[in-house]
């Protein structure tokens, strides 16, 4: 297993994110599937820092989904 630690940088993200691509195929239980499930969480801590989604408005979301399956607001 490599050293992790946290991602601070935009480069260290893309490299994070180049090294769990590698790692996607290793078999459970391995010293790699490890590495993987810190960077996981390594990485979705550096999205959620830096890459916040906004909760969806209710209203926007209704109009979108009303009109999404057909249905009109009157």
């Amino acid at each position: 297993m490599v050293d992790v630690k946290l991602i601070e940088t935009e480069e260290e993200y893309n490299e994070a994110l180049k090294r769990i691509d590698a790692l996607f195929d290793a078999p459970a239980g391995s010293p790699e599937a490890r590495e993987a499930d810190v960077l996981a969480l390594l990485i979705n801590q550096y999205e959620e820092e830096h890459y916040p989604i906004d909760e969806p408005d209710p209203d926007e979301y209704s109009k979108i989904r009303m009109e999404e399956t057909g249905m009109n607001e009157d």
